[in-house]
């Protein structure tokens, strides 16, 4: 009969091995899930449970609901977090020179 602490080290072995093969720049590659639950996604957004669930109380943020379960898309999380931009001064300026000019040629127009 085989000792079994020598099973248990090959089987370690194994699975070290298999995870050299898994590794990749030195991280190891897990794949993020395209639904989330109400847990992965107040972490995934950075929020706790209480203000996801605020957020889904008042239709702010996209979601899904099966029975009293809440569900996310991380694709839509995505386009609602970054849906949040906040302008550049010069992103500002750009828009207000914009309008100005549009403004300017507007009134030559009518005159």
């Amino acid at each position: 009969m085989e000792n079994p602490f020598e099973l248990i080290l090959d089987k370690l072995n194994t699975i070290e091995n298999l995870l050299r093969v898994v590794k990749k720049d030195d991280k190891i590659t897990v794949p993020i899930a395209e639904v989330f639950n109400l847990n992965q996604a107040a972490e995934y957004v950075s929020l706790s449970k209480s203000a996801i669930y605020k957020k889904t109380s008042e239709r702010n943020i996209p979601h899904f609901k099966q029975g009293k379960k809440l569900y996310f898309k991380r694709s839509e999380l995505d386009d609602w977090l970054t849906s949040m931009k906040i302008a550049t001064k010069a992103e500002i300026e750009k828009e207000a020179d914009e309008y100005i000019i549009k403004k300017a040629k507007f009134r030559n127009k009518n005159f």
